[in-house]
Parts: structure tokens; sequence; C-alpha cells
């Protein structure tokens, strides 16, 4: 707003309201973007009309309900979740049923920058995993980010486990068209220019994100990270690096769509922001690092987003 005054007015009036009515969760959404035109402070106060929304029912059964017993095991429970993310291996469920590589397709969306592969898990398998990632700790990101770090709202588990990355990398087609797919012109070189290097698997790094509706995740970029890599197969570690950002969509929703901001060329000195919805079981492959396209996650307005996200892991 242009007017300080009618802007301290309308921050006032929203504060007041949340705290002593009980307004709609897509009221308080709808205000905040009629509170605040700069970017990063509209940003910013999304997150926070988020968490006010949210929590607006808590506050009301707070009045009427009585707390129980072990609210105070609850809040040390909550409190060490982290060690428990890291400590506390899933007993993930087998990737079964699965299509055959063969009536699969890497699909370029942009090439040498994002990739589709449609079908990658089946719908009964991720609905088997929605399930099941659903019983997981999941921890709801920080209205407010560190400095530097994009603004994100979703709920996440994150977990180091070689042998599930191996699991995804090898028993599913993902390997072989990454391997193969792009070798398959006899050129050698074709392989390790495209992926960065030779793709070793994925990166133990599994992290689980749940956006509901309303949450979402800033324009940001991917960075690479330098790692020593091994696997069950391959237990002597390796000098290697990420590349490339893996992304499962294991549901369907309204919104949540990765838009990706392509750089300006000669060519197209405008060129349109890419769109990818998100499709129960596609998996989308897209290029992080130096070379990362600048993209955000949309806020999400009906059903829920779940996505298993690794990196490929390539030789240094």
């Amino acid at each position: 707003m242009k007017n300080p005054e009618l802007e301290f007015s309308a921050v006032f009036t929203l504060i007041v309201t949340v705290f002593f009515s009980t307004p709609s969760p897509r009221l308080l959404r709808r205000w905040s973007r009629n509170l605040v035109h700069q970017p990063q402070q509209y940003l910013h106060l999304r997150a926070t009309i988020y968490y006010l929304s949210t929590s607006w029912r808590q506050k009301a059964l707070a009045v009427t309900m009585p707390k129980p017993k072990s609210f105070k095991k609850d809040a040390s429970r909550q409190s060490s979740t982290h060690q428990t993310q890291q400590s506390s291996t899933p007993n993930w469920p087998p990737l079964r049923p699965l299509i055959p590589s063969s009536d699969l397709l890497l699909e370029p969306l942009l090439p040498d920058q994002i990739y589709l592969i449609r079908n990658f898990l089946t719908a009964s398998l991720c609905k088997t995993y929605v399930s099941f990632l659903s019983s997981l700790p999941l921890i709801t990101t920080p209205g407010k980010p560190k400095k530097g770090e994009a603004v994100r709202v979703n709920d996440r588990f994150q977990i180091q486990d070689a042998t599930f990355a191996e699991t995804l990398w090898r028993e599913t087609a993902l390997k072989e068209l990454v391997t193969k797919s792009l070798a398959e012109d006899e050129q050698p070189l074709l392989l390790r220019e495209t992926w960065g290097g030779e793709p070793l698997g994925l990166n133990a790094n599994i992290r689980v994100y749940r956006y509901s509706p309303g949450q979402f995740f800033a324009q940001h970029y991917d960075d690479s990270n330098t790692l020593s890599f091994s696997s069950p197969s391959t237990p002597s570690p390796q000098p290697a690096r990420t590349s490339w950002t893996l992304l499962i969509y294991l549901s369907t929703c309204s919104g949540g769509e990765t838009i990706f901001y392509p750089e300006p060329t000669r060519a197209n000195r405008n060129p349109e922001p890419i769109s990818v919805a998100p499709e129960m079981g596609m998996a989308l492959l897209h290029r992080h690092g130096d070379q990362c396209l600048l993209h955000e996650g949309s806020e999400v307005t009906y059903g829920e987003k779940w996505v298993l996200r690794s990196d490929l892991v390539v030789a240094r």
C-alpha cells in the first residue's frame, strides 16, 4: 500500500480479527494478497498468514477442550523429531508393481535442463506410498526462513538411507533411462555432458514433502553438493557430486505446479515460464547447481501434493 496509515490499519485489523474472531483461512489469504505489493514482504506475509490461519482452529479447540495428560511428552517429542528422522530408517514399502523401462520414455521438456518420466511409478504404488509416508513424523518448515533462503511452507521428512536410494535407482527404470536412453546415438560424451559426469546413482539424502492447501515454495535455485558416494553394491567411497534434482510426484492436486523461468537468450529475450503440474507417478529431473533454472512450487489450492525427492549423483 502507498499510504502507511492505511497499511498499518489493514495489518492491525487482520491481527485483531485473527485473535478475537474466527475468519476462514481462505479469507485470511485473500486479505494478505491486498496488504503488501513488494514481492519479498509479500512472501513473508503469506507464510505468516498461513500459520495464523492454521493455528486458529487449534486456539479455538484449546478454549473448549482440556489438554491431554501427555501434553508435555508430546512437546518433548516434537523438539527431538529431527534426531528421530536421522536415526530411524523407515521400512519402505516394496517398489511393486512397476512399469518396464521399455514402456517408459525420458521426455525432454527443455533439452539439457528438464526431463519427465510419465508413469514412472504406478498409481497403486503411489497410493501405497502416500499412505505409508503419512505415518512418518513430518516437520512443518518455519515460516521465517534463514537469511538467503527462499520462503517455503510445507511439511517434510528427511533421512539418510543409501539402501533405499539404491533401490530407487536400480529396481525402477531410472538407471536404464538415464544411462542408456541418451547413449543410443553412439555419442559417449553426450551422456556425461548431459548429466554432468558419469551417473553413479542417487543421493542417500531422501526427502519427503507434503504441500497442503495454502502451502508453497517461493522462487529459488537448487545447489549442487559434493560428497563421497557409496552404496550397498559399491561400498568403496568415490568422489562425487549431485548434478540433477529428482522429484517424484506421488499425488495429483490443484495448484502446486513446479514453474521454471528459463534464462533469456538472443533468440528469445523474453521466454515464457515452463509449468509442470503434479501428476501422480511422474518423475521430474531438472539440472541444478550453477546451471539451475530459477523455479518455484506454486501454492496448492486443493488436495495434497506429495513429493519424493533425491538427486542424481555423478562422478567428480
